[in-house]
């Protein structure tokens, strides 16, 4: 046993316990931080990213006197959640981004594909469609469009080589596919977000807030109220408001249907 000056007798192995959660959420924030070099690739196939949700969450639903849970503990749970649910908002800020880039891409394919049509039947004034296509198409486009309307025939080299970058270019665009792997990519990440949105945010509820942290947001409440007087700016909605508003209520259909069940740490029960 160890003495605490305040509380006296202290566990070493709740110690340990808390040491150990903590680290296992400073871990699951690294996977999660788009800036670390380790990141969740597939939620589905990642053990070892569930293993540390769940010790997590087993910790949060497990400690038997909630009242005296850990501020450490708690602030650094919370601090997860809130980080997870910034990184789902941008994630589907991009989600939506990448969309409306697909439908620019379909839109540009067809474009292409008339412009390209034009040029082939040397249609008339197919050098003023030419020219109005470079504020959308790359030089390159433009250059081989040029070669397939000036050639006398349509058999040589030059003439072959362009119509076949032109129509390359068109499935690309039609195809989307470099669009489709960053959408999978990301959705992919979102499923391991809403994943402890979901499991740590759920745990978190069950634990009353700490009198430090509820002494802390009663100070911050007072200096957004008076924030708000001084320049009529709305208050950001707090975290349970914008998990609830947020797409990751709709992420749940992200989340395993049937959850493999794992053992909490040891450190986890039976104190």
């Amino acid at each position: 046993m160890l003495r605490n000056k305040k509380t006296g007798i202290v566990n070493i192995r709740m110690v340990i316990t808390e040491e150990k959660i903590l680290s296992n959420i400073d871990k699951v924030q690294k996977l999660i931080n788009p800036n670390s070099k380790k990141q969740i690739v597939q939620l589905d196939d990642d053990a070892y990213f569930k293993d540390l949700i769940e010790s997590i969450k087993m910790y949060l639903i497990e400690y038997p006197k909630k009242k005296n849970f850990p501020v450490s503990v708690y602030k650094a749970a919370y601090g997860l959640v809130e980080y997870a649910t910034n990184q789902f908002e941008e994630n589907t800020k991009q989600i939506e981004e990448l969309i409306r880039q697909r439908e620019r891409n379909i839109r540009l394919s067809s474009e292409l594909k008339g412009l390209l049509d034009i040029v082939k039947n040397k249609e008339k004034d197919w050098k003023v469609y030419v020219k109005n296509g470079e504020k959308v198409f790359s030089e390159d486009i433009i250059d081989a469009l040029n070669i397939i309307g000036r050639a006398k025939v349509d058999t040589s080299a030059n003439y072959k080589d362009a119509l076949k970058l032109v129509k390359a270019r068109i499935t690309n665009l039609e195809t989307n596919l470099h669009i489709e792997i960053d959408m999978e990519r990301i959705e992919d990440k979102s499923k391991a977000l809403s994943y402890i949105g979901i499991e740590i945010a759920d745990a978190l509820k069950g634990i009353p807030t700490p009198v430090e942290i509820v002494e802390e947001n009663q100070r911050s409440k007072v200096e957004q109220e008076q924030y708000l007087q001084e320049t009529r700016v709305d208050v950001k909605p707090s975290l349970w408001q914008r998990i609830k508003q947020s797409k990751i209520a709709r992420a749940l259909t992200y989340v395993f249907k049937a959850k493999n069940a794992t053992n909490a740490l040891p450190e986890g029960r039976g104190e």
